[in-house]
């Protein structure tokens, strides 16, 4: 089968970084289903692991997480899903990834794809759904007031893929003004037309832009980048006892000026149900139905922003080289397959 995988973390820019490779054809076991994968979406985790994660001496590495596509065959132990089932998941990151035609995958973290998108509008999905579904309801549980707090969320990094989809949820599922960060007009724009009430700058002091809005204190603060960068203006622009979570990798952070206003912190890491076989691993796949409904429904959109080509490596360089300058917004989608090397 075809796939796209590299041998040695390497910067983006070198050929060999990400290179076109057959790989021998999987076979389900247990509760895992093998999906034929038809499009995938590239995130943030899958530059970092690149560029950090070395395979074994003479081994690929298969990189990619997001996927739609259609069940191919079903392990033993499977009773979720039956082959030509048309289906969306985030996979697990301790596994070979989607960046390969077909793909395995534990059926208790895959979702039914929603009926109205398409195999690449349904792959921008998965993961910053799960992470912003977790982020939003699980751990800051935004639908719980934070007494004499604005009932406010502000997002760090609207514009991105888990802040376009955050925004939404939180702006269609719940009561909470939703105020996200943006820094160019583009980026502003698209996180107004994803629902924001409020578009404020991350390039200027936080604090300020959110006093300058009039509205308080908001309870929650959810930040997808950056956040070592921000840290003294959240403690300054939270409300006392309000709610704090973060998704990305600082080197360091320091929560200390928290302590005055008692702000609790919570850190947020999609894949720790599969990693560690949770007990309730099976709500991530509850969680995609659901979001797949709402989608049907016309409650969500997809986050897709932009569609790079087939699952190439060629493509594939250019979708990481753009999530690694940071001016991505929404999702970089690839879809199909073409010969070795093509677009």
């Amino acid at each position: 089968m075809k796939a796209v995988g590299y041998r040695s973390p390497l910067p983006i820019d070198d050929p060999a970084s990400l290179t076109d490779i057959d790989l021998p054809r999987p076979e389900p076991t247990g509760r895992d289903i093998l999906v034929r994968v038809e499009a995938v979406s590239v995130n943030p985790v899958d530059t970092k692991v690149r560029v950090r994660a070395q395979p074994e001496p003479g081994q690929w590495k298969v990189l990619g997480w997001d996927a739609a596509g259609t069940v191919e065959a079903v392990g033993p132990e499977a009773t979720l899903f039956a082959p030509g089932d048309a289906v969306f998941y985030a996979g697990a990151i301790g596994r070979a990834g989607t960046n390969a035609e077909l793909h395995l995958v534990d059926e208790r973290i895959v979702g039914g794809k929603p009926a109205s998108l398409g195999f690449a509008e349904a792959a921008a999905l998965p993961l910053t759904a799960i992470t912003a579904w977790e982020t939003l309801f699980d751990r800051l549980d935004i639908r719980k007031p934070v007494p004499g707090a604005a009932s406010a969320l502000l997002i760090i990094g609207g514009a991105g893929g888990v802040g376009s989809i955050a925004t939404q949820l939180a702006r269609r599922l719940t009561d909470v003004t939703v105020i996200t960060t943006a820094s160019r007009p583009e980026t502003a724009e698209w996180s107004r037309s994803l629902g924001a009430h409020h578009v404020v700058d991350h390039s200027k002091p936080l604090s300020a832009e959110i006093e300058r809005l009039g509205i308080g204190q908001p309870a929650f603060v959810f930040s997808t980048t950056n956040t070592d960068q921000h840290v003294a203006e959240i403690a300054n622009l939270i409300a006392p006892q309000g709610r704090f979570a973060l998704i990305d990798d600082p080197a360091s952070l320091d929560v200390s000026p928290f302590k005055l206003k008692s702000v609790s912190t919570h850190w947020e890491f999609m894949f720790t149900r599969s990693m560690f076989g949770t007990a309730d691993i099976a709500e991530q796949g509850a969680l995609l139905d659901e979001v797949s409904r709402l989608v049907d429904a016309g409650t969500l959109k997809t986050t897709l922003a932009e569609t790079f080509g087939t699952i190439s490596a060629e493509n594939l360089r250019r979708a990481h080289a753009l999530i690694e300058s940071g001016r991505a917004k929404g999702k970089v989608v690839l879809a199909g397959w073409a010969p070795t090397g093509g677009r």
